[in-house]
């Protein structure tokens, strides 16, 4: 039983109209039959406006709602997570989760009734910004590297009176160290990995990874091959490193996987699509205990959202 904290297939099927998440495809790595193939119980879903939209707007964002409505929880066996009671009826029948999540607030465009909308419709997670800057805050590949602006307090404020999780993936440094000011907050890394194994921008610090652990957060391993590595190929091995890390500065109980698939075009050798989740756990189950695996695939996480989302 797995749940993946990030994945993009709701931006493909944004770009892409055609594409179906109910039946096999090679065009998505994240699908439905792909799920129950690889043994994911819930995906977390994002909505990311990409780039060629050059002025996003909330209309974008709900078209990537209606896209979850329309061609994903058409499917009955899909539930959409909104409360705890969601999550425990999920995992303990045999139907499959999604939570909805927002990576990069520029759609909302400064305007918090926006996000009381998209909460409303089922939106369980916000990430402030994606690589850049917006209104918000900086992104961790903005070059000036500032951190929350006054509108973006005003943002984390009332995401926290929502009960939204705060996703520090893409954030900048200093932005993610403002968020920490605010103890009281459900934050989580959904798709970073460990600079100190390799350096790259996206990746987290030491200290920021035992921030997060303070916080009772968690951090998602993501299978982007170039924040794992830097040569390819790039094996599970190479991704396994970062989990070794995590649990050294003692982060087993909150650490566990946010793939990224279908926001990537390379890949970590034996982790193509998320049909190949149980190569991972293969690989898993050769360097730890049961129980450790168990906690990394899904217990951590389901830990995590059984504290973060609301009850009902």
């Amino acid at each position: 039983m797995i749940i993946d904290a990030h994945c993009d297939a709701l931006m493909k099927m944004y770009r892409n109209r055609r594409l179906d998440f109910q039946t096999p495809s090679v065009e998505l790595d994240v699908n439905y039959p792909l799920m129950k193939t690889g043994g994911i119980k819930i995906q977390f879903l994002a909505i990311y406006l990409p780039e060629e939209i050059r002025t996003p707007g909330i209309e974008h964002v709900l078209e990537y709602v209606d896209i979850l409505y329309q061609r994903i929880l058409s499917n009955p066996e899909i539930c959409l997570i909104q409360s705890r009671s969601d999550l425990n009826g999920v995992m303990n029948s045999s139907r499959k989760g999604v939570i909805l999540t927002l990576e990069g607030v520029e759609g909302l465009q400064a305007n918090l009734g926006h996000l009381r909308i998209l909460h409303r419709l089922g939106l369980r997670s916000v990430g402030l910004t994606w690589n850049f800057a917006n209104w918000s805050a900086d992104g961790i590949m903005e070059a000036r590297g500032g951190g929350l602006t006054a509108r973006g307090r005003m943002l984390i404020k009332e995401s926290n009176h929502l009960n939204l999780m705060l996703d520090v993936s893409h954030l900048s440094v200093k932005g993610f160290w403002d968020l920490m000011e605010y103890p009281d907050l459900s934050v989580f890394a959904s798709h970073s990995n460990a600079k100190s194994v390799c350096e790259h921008p996206r990746n987290l610090t030491d200290d920021q990874i035992k921030q997060l652990i303070n916080q009772q957060g968690m951090i998602g391993l993501t299978f982007v091959p170039w924040f794992v590595h830097k040569s390819d190929p790039v094996s599970i091995s190479d991704l396994l490193r970062h989990l070794d890390h995590v649990c050294a500065l003692g982060g087993e109980d909150y650490v566990g996987f946010g793939s990224d698939f279908d926001g990537i075009d390379r890949y970590i050798t034996g982790l193509e699509d998320a049909g190949m989740y149980t190569n991972l756990a293969n690989e898993l189950c050769k360097r730890y205990s049961l129980s450790q695996v168990h906690k990394f695939l899904s217990r951590n996480w389901n830990r995590f959202l059984e504290r973060s989302l609301p009850v009902s």
